[in-house]
């Protein structure tokens, strides 16, 4: 069983027969991260497709190769993946996925490439938080204000619940947020951002990501136990 993400078709499930044999026709093709011309035919269950071939494009190998890049990848793959429905074509999505995959070759932090994908793909997918204004009152939002992911924005210190579907912003991190949507790709893979704000913007998209979803994802313990092992004993 494969899943591939195409510009077409949107995401499509679908059976590669002697796929994990040695002598295998599609060899290294099935990997993951593999941006490549796929050959499919229907079957008669519609949900699956039978592939019968798979000419690489691009392998992205050095995001496979890089213990970060790998795990940063399979957090916007299965972002990609549960945000999305079958058969649903989205071009634009599409084009993110392979911008985000070659910034994860390249890029020094790829977590930047992973936040830079979560900030362009929930406004493609019609999930823009309002920023500009408290949702409440309509004032400018102070610096306590909150994300309330029900109501799709923000709200200010007055007008929000103590408790609900709302998550706490710093100041810093909400001008952050705001500048870097204005931004083009190469200028939001370079913005400067200081460790805390870049982790509070991504704990906040996370967060909305997650909503979106219903349940949280399951890279994100892979990514934990990823930079435990990347901290050497003794290093600061």
């Amino acid at each position: 069983m494969v899943t591939f993400y195409t510009r077409e078709f949107g995401r499509l499930t679908g059976v590669a027969k002697g796929a994990r044999r040695p002598r295998s026709r599609f060899g290294s093709a099935v990997e993951l991260f593999t941006q490549g011309q796929l050959l499919f035919f229907e079957t008669e269950r519609w949900e699956l497709v039978r592939v019968d071939h798979f000419d690489i494009q691009h392998p992205f190998r050095a995001v496979r190769e890089r213990l970060e890049q790998l795990g940063q990848g399979a957090w916007v793959v299965e972002c990609l993946s549960r945000l999305t429905a079958e058969r649903d074509p989205h071009a634009a999505l599409y084009g993110l996925l392979v911008r985000t995959l070659r910034a994860l070759e390249a890029i020094a932090r790829p977590e930047r490439a992973s936040l830079a994908f979560a900030i362009r793909a929930t406004d493609l997918l019609g999930h823009r938080i309002r920023l500009d204004r408290c949702l409440g009152c309509g004032k400018p939002p102070g610096p306590a204000s909150r994300l309330d992911f029900t109501a799709g924005g923000l709200l200010c210190q007055a007008c929000a619940a103590p408790v609900g579907d709302s998550l706490p912003l710093s100041g810093q991190a909400l001008a952050a947020l705001r500048r870097l949507r204005t931004l083009g790709w190469e200028e939001l893979l370079r913005a400067s951002l200081s460790r805390a704000v870049e982790a509070e913007i991504a704990a906040a998209l996370e967060a909305q990501l997650v909503r979106l979803m219903g349940h949280p994802l399951r890279t994100v313990r892979f990514l934990a136990q990823t930079r435990r092992s990347l901290v050497r004993p003794g290093s600061a």
